[in-house]
């Protein structure tokens, strides 16, 4: 029998449900260096170092060092995929092309106090259809080359673009997941018009957006805080946001449960204010809801269990799918893929 591994030390969970504000109790010293290595995993190290230099807390020497090594090195990464981007956009607009952004620097910008505070690694564009070929032209005059998907097509949603300078994803559907997919065109259809560093971007619609971070969350089971963190923060930013207009929005992708998923458990761990009847409009059944709260448990979410647990990873996507049919066809492509490859 495999040892039990200890609950995870809540100490990030309880900072994240306190901003803005600062935590009620300050963090015991004896849960500083998993509350750093906590916000290292979940990509808020910088985040967690301005939230505590705010509120006045202190942590052990040891801590505080390596929480601001983590810091430093996840703004540095920061500042190269911002480069990237710019990079990218100036291309792009060259083919009279303006993306849509997707999570990563341009969100950060938006929600958090520095935007180098929260981590990226990767530039994420959302471009239509009939956009990509021309896109992916001047990407490539950056020295950027398109990566050899292995995966099915119906499975497949942006091409990868690597180069020295760093990895971009064109999106063409915003993302594809338990068998399903949300496709792009009508989002940048109805995206915003925006600016970046006196660059045109364009941003989802606040709705889009709100729905587009939960699923995007949910497909990977919620294992980065940062993503449900980034769902409290857009709720925060936008105290106007159009619910009902989310609710309907959500049920339009077929995929209203994922939505609810992460909303959830932002509203459960991390006190984002989404009102009550949007939760329940969106619920799967009880059984669903009782499952993911298990599996979405705060000490759970800390730990990041489902990451490291393959088998665990599938078994928790077949229980959670919202469509039971389209989940399963995915996963014979994903088996019949495997032999294919001799895996």
């Amino acid at each position: 029998m495999s040892p039990v591994r200890p609950l995870a030390p809540l100490a990030l969970l309880t900072l994240l449900e306190a901003w803005p504000e600062a935590p009620a109790t300050p963090v015991p010293p004896e849960e500083a260096d998993a509350l750093v290595k906590a916000a290292v995993r979940h990509g808020l190290a910088g985040f967690v170092e301005h939230a505590l230099s705010r509120a006045g807390t202190a942590l052990p020497e040891e801590a505080h060092a390596l929480l601001r090594r983590e810091a430093r090195a996840g703004a540095a990464r920061g500042m190269g995929v911002r480069a990237l981007l710019v990079r990218g956009v100036e291309a792009l607009a060259a083919v009279d092309v303006v993306p849509v952004l997707l999570k990563g620097y341009g969100l950060a910008r938006r929600l958090y106090p520095e935007p180098l505070q929260r981590a990226t690694t990767d530039v994420d564009l959302l471009v239509a259809r009939a956009q990509v070929p021309c896109a992916v032209h001047a990407l490539e005059g950056l020295g950027l080359t398109v990566r050899a998907s292995g995966g099915d097509r119906d499975d497949t949603h942006h091409l990868e673009l690597t180069g020295p300078a760093g990895l971009v994803e064109l999106h063409y559907r915003a993302l594809a997941g338990y068998g399903q997919a949300l496709e792009g065109d009508a989002l940048v259809a109805r995206a915003e018009d925006a600016e970046l560093d006196g660059l045109r971007v364009r941003y989802l619609r606040a709705e889009d957006e709100a729905v587009y971070l939960a699923l995007h969350a949910s497909n990977h089971l919620l294992q980065r805080l940062a993503w449900l963190f980034d769902l409290k923060l857009l709720a925060r930013a936008k105290p106007h946001l159009d619910w009902d207009g989310v609710v309907a929005c959500a049920r339009e992708t077929g995929l209203p449960h994922l939505a609810w998923y992460a909303w959830d458990a932002a509203h459960r761990l991390l006190g984002a204010p989404v009102p009550e009847r949007v939760l329940q409009a969106l619920a799967p059944p009880v059984w669903q809801r009782a499952l993911a709260a298990r599996l979405f448990s705060g000490p759970r979410l800390l730990d990041a269990a489902l990451a490291r647990n393959k088998p665990a990873w599938v078994a928790a996507k077949l229980a959670l799918a919202p469509r039971v049919r389209p989940m399963a066809r995915y996963a014979l492509r994903r088996l019949r893929g495997r032999w294919a490859r001799g895996g």
